[in-house]
């Protein structure tokens, strides 16, 4: 299997826009205030916009389109055709589990901060207690996220580039072997020929 120039920009430009969908999450993460209810006593949080859980769900939803690809094109290292032995093969397993274990790591950073970031407090208790506060994202998980996709798609690159240079193609490579089709001479010197 050679390596396909438009199948490495569909990866790099899915893991790039997942990448900004993570960046425009934490930059719009929801911010909360406590205000009080103007028809009683209680008090409740009002938050900004929910824009950051879209949009961490959308970087979520690109990166796993990338690695899905990624891994239907090579069949996942373990339901493929083989690869060649050395040092390329081993390569390309070690870079096959560098993938997983950052996309793995991106998609739980980006799947935990969208959960999080929607889940908003209602009411919290009467007016006037103290240390009343409106649950809200941490920030930085959805940094990490992008900083985690970003590593994603540099091993995605290199484990797609490392199997095609190990793919064998379905056939093992065999040097120096098989049926030699060359005709053969033989020299008739002066003993041969004679019975």
């Amino acid at each position: 299997m050679a390596v396909s120039l438009p199948i490495l920009v569909i990866l790099l430009a899915l893991h790039l826009i997942a990448f900004v969908f993570a960046v425009g999450a934490e930059r719009r993460r929801s911010a909360a205030k406590v205000v009080p209810d103007e028809y009683d006593d209680r008090t409740y949080c009002v938050y900004t916009t929910d824009a950051s859980t879209v949009y961490g769900l959308a970087a979520f939803a690109l990166l796993l389109i990338s690695h899905a690809l990624l891994n239907a094109l090579t069949r996942c290292l373990c339901c493929g055709k083989g690869l060649v032995s050395g040092a390329r093969s081993t390569c390309a397993v070690f870079l096959f589990i560098f993938s997983w274990v950052s996309f793995l790591g991106a998609e739980s950073c980006l799947l935990a901060g969208s959960a999080r970031n929607a889940y908003h407090t209602k009411y919290r208790g009467y007016f006037g207690v103290d240390d009343l506060s409106c649950a809200t994202l941490r920030k930085g998980v959805f940094a990490a996220g992008a900083a985690l996709t970003l590593i994603s798609m540099l091993a995605s690159i290199l484990y797609y580039w490392a199997h095609s240079k190990a793919d064998t193609g379905g056939w093992e490579k065999h040097r120096n072997e098989g049926v030699g089709l060359a005709t053969h001479h033989q020299q008739q010197g002066p003993d041969y020929g004679k019975a």
